[in-house]
């Protein structure tokens, strides 16, 4: 059974996402505000859906809250707000958002999203493929442990950059289509809009530091990570 911790300060909303949830399988714990929903993440959900406007903590703040401890780190987590526009939106996937929903939403809707992201994180395939170092360039990428050295120093990425870096650093040379990424990192059937993949390139390549040349962009098709045998 997995576990969701949904946090909305919207009570109403809560209880009827709850039920929803508990009706197709899954355990769910909720929070109605971002100081109390930090003392949840103890009891180790395997997914959040946190809403942006809350009073005192916003969910912004929560989330970099949230990712600062080593141990959750990895936790998907949908952003779900009333807020419309593309600013939040892209402020999420900047962060490094799994997923982000506006509200409102029906719950069949929500649920399909909450699988689709549960699958991208915890697919024994897809862990077992990648269950080896990469070493290419200036970078050592531990996909076991989720660690990038560059140049022998650790360096975080969170869950999607790190998936796409990885994704481009095992196909040197390769130019890789953007719907080829949104495919490969978020899947078919979880909803992202165009400007996500440039989003996650421009952080991975703040990272990279003086490094970040080694993606290359492809105008009009997508990225290329190069790589000089």
């Amino acid at each position: 059974m997995k576990k969701v911790l949904l946090v909305d300060d919207e009570v109403d909303i809560l209880e009827f996402l709850k039920y929803n949830l508990e009706q197709e399988g899954f355990e769910v714990l909720v929070s109605s505000n971002g100081k109390d929903a930090l003392t949840k993440i103890s009891q180790d959900p395997d997914l959040i859906v946190l809403d942006i406007m809350m009073p005192e903590m916003d969910g912004f703040e929560l989330y970099k809250n949230i990712k600062s401890e080593k141990d959750y780190q990895d936790i998907p987590i949908i952003f779900l707000t009333a807020k419309s526009g593309e600013t939040d939106e892209i402020k999420g996937l900047d962060l490094g958002a799994s997923d982000y929903i506006q509200k409102p939403i029906s719950p069949k809707k929500l649920v399909a999203r909450i699988k689709s992201n549960l699958r991208k994180s915890n697919s024994p395939g897809k862990k077992n493929k990648q269950s080896e170092q990469l070493k290419i360039g200036p970078l050592e990428i531990d996909v076991e442990k989720f660690l990038v050295k560059i140049e022998n120093k650790d360096k975080f990425f969170p869950r999607k950059e790190f998936q796409l870096l990885y994704f481009l650093a095992s196909n040197p040379g390769k130019v890789m289509k953007r719907e080829t990424l949104l495919q490969e990192i978020w899947g078919s059937d979880v909803y992202v809009i165009d400007r996500t993949i440039d989003v996650h390139i421009r952080k991975v390549r703040e990272k990279l530091g003086k490094h970040s040349e080694i993606i290359e962009t492809i105008k009009g098709v997508g990225y290329r990570f190069k790589h000089n045998e």
